[in-house]
């Protein structure tokens, strides 16, 4: 899966779902895999799902299946992976899915990530909720995204430092000097252009209640209509602009 998905990792997962063809000599292959991880922070919960209690939902954290499958494999799959994660895990009883709308480009501007606006999840008869907070990223010249957590645990020496910097280190960020604070080492990288900062709209928030309860907690979370992608944009968010707004 790291190898198939533009973000090369894999979230803490509380149930993993795999997706299996018939192979060659009638062996299987994985040709899918669904990760249900924990949700980015307990405040998500209420806020995307409605629920109060963190533990009752998760993140559709990856989903990841070989084109070779067909264009209606994501649904399928999403649709029986939901139900072992009732089977497995009933205590969860909705997740929050998300996409991200922003292309990403590397250091010499070659495409990482086109961004999407969740096509799979309105196919499967999610709820749009909006967006996510806005924030700014810090960007690796790969194109990718350095989170801010990982960002704070360096800055502030917190546990798990030495694993986000060796993160930095392997992305082919400078050894800190000796002695060297690390926030000052930070503002050096960014200041030398190793990180970027841009400037994050937010994902877009999908909910799928999987029970009657989750369903009537869902009221509480705004139910708007689908983005629509822009086919012509060719930079930031491919997200189309409302129709009001090209009226202006």
């Amino acid at each position: 899966m790291q190898a198939h998905h533009y973000t090369a990792s894999i979230p803490v997962a509380r149930l993993s779902v795999g997706l299996f063809a018939n192979g060659k000599g009638g062996r299987s292959e994985l040709v899918g895999v669904c990760v249900f991880s924990h949700p980015v922070n307990n405040a998500s919960v209420p806020k995307s799902a409605g629920l109060t209690d963190p533990r009752t939902a998760c993140d559709l954290g990856r989903l990841v299946i070989d084109d070779s499958q067909g264009g209606n494999a994501e649904t399928f799959m999403i649709a029986r992976a939901f139900r072992l994660l009732r089977r497995e895990k009933p205590e969860i009883l909705s997740v929050i899915s998300y996409a991200d709308p922003v292309r990403r480009v590397d250091a010499d501007g070659r495409l990482v990530l086109p961004g999407h606006i969740g096509l799979v999840y309105c196919a499967a008869g999610s709820q749009y909720s909006g967006r996510s907070s806005p924030r700014t990223d810090l960007i690796l010249p790969d194109g990718q995204p350095i989170s801010s957590r990982t960002i704070s645990k360096i800055r502030n020496a917190e546990c798990g430092q030495r694993y986000a910097m060796d993160a930095l280190l392997e992305a082919g960020a400078r050894p800190p000097h000796f002695g060297e604070n690390r926030a000052d080492w930070l503002a050096d990288l960014e200041r030398t252009g190793f990180l970027r900062r841009r400037r994050h709209p937010g994902c877009h928030t999908f909910l799928f209640p999987l029970t009657k309860a989750a369903r009537i907690a869902a009221r509480k979370v705004p139910i708007l209509p689908y983005p629509v992608l822009d086919r012509a944009a060719t930079q930031g968010d491919v997200t189309a602009l409302p129709l009001l707004q090209f009226a202006a």
